[in-house]
């Protein structure tokens, strides 16, 4: 019986530390785009040099749109603890029902996303549909 309960005590130990571990690195949790400056940190990360003009942020902070001055467009979601972005293309499938946008890159891995952009919604679909 004290075999036992040494061997539970260990695991819960272990369990503890490995927590503690993940804690301290900043895995896991619930990522989100917290603003603007956040966001342009993040375009400049995915694609040096890249700096937008034009932003929209997804309300629930899961994404978001960012457009430079020269017309490229960047879509960027969240994966897990971070963040993947792809610039888009003419390859893209754009649908909007009401502040929803549904933005696919026609790239399997990485999906459609729903981006909720209230009134900005309808004008970044008019100009991605124009791409």
């Amino acid at each position: 019986m004290s075999g036992q309960l040494l061997q539970f005590g260990g695991s819960l130990l272990a369990i503890l530390a490995l927590a503690w571990l993940a804690h301290r690195l900043g895995l896991g949790g619930d990522t989100r785009i917290r603003d603007e400056a956040h966001l342009r940190e993040l375009a400049e990360e995915a694609l040096c040099g890249f700096d937008p003009v034009e932003i929209a942020l997804d309300r629930a902070g899961v994404g978001g749109l960012a457009r430079d001055a020269q017309g490229r467009v960047m879509l960027l979601r969240r994966h897990g603890a971070h963040f993947a972005s792809r610039l888009l293309d003419n390859h893209l499938h754009v649908r909007l029902d009401r502040h929803l946008l549904e933005v696919g890159t026609g790239e399997q891995r990485f999906g459609r996303v729903i981006l909720n952009l209230g009134d900005q919604a309808p004008a970044w679909a008019a100009s991605l549909r124009r791409l």
